[in-house]
């Protein structure tokens, strides 16, 4: 007999499923007091899966990473009890302060969040424009997830 965690747990298909099509990363990492930094973010995932997201190269989500790259984000969607699906990872992140990474990671984000294909958006011959932002990729160590709709 399976217990009830086991029943809403979320296979990686469905965990996958719900990272392309969330609309908000909640990314959580550890302040300079030790205390927990909570940001929303847009988001996408990689051609190797991973979540990615770009923000300012000097922002304080990006100075606690590269303090200590402990890293955990949140995706959630439902608005009744029984409509709950979630995925919480925890992982390290990578600061990534290549210029062209961060052009094809603003693409695919582009891609998610306005339906333009992000192989159409960028000339993968051309020169980066310099950028102050960076790409975060997020290196995952262990996942919880749950979806409610399968308590039935």
């Amino acid at each position: 007999m399976t217990n009830q965690r086991s029943r809403i747990t979320l296979d990686e298909a469905e965990q996958r499923s719900l990272l392309q099509t969330a609309r908000t990363l909640q990314i959580a990492s550890i302040g300079p007091d030790g205390r927990p930094h909570l940001v929303p973010m847009w988001f996408a995932l990689d051609e190797d899966g991973l979540i990615v997201f770009t923000t300012y190269g000097s922002s304080q989500k990006v100075r606690n990473l590269e303090r200590d790259p402990r890293i955990t984000v949140l995706v959630e969607t439902g608005d009744a009890y029984n409509e709950l699906r979630g995925v919480a990872i925890d992982g390290t992140a990578e600061v990534v302060r290549d210029a062209r990474v961060t052009w094809y990671t603003g693409a695919r984000i582009g891609e998610k969040y306005r339906g333009v294909p992000w192989s159409t958006t960028i000339d993968a011959s051309a020169e980066p424009p310099p950028t102050k932002r960076v790409t975060i990729r997020v290196h995952p160590e262990r996942a919880r997830s749950w979806d409610h709709r399968k308590i039935g």
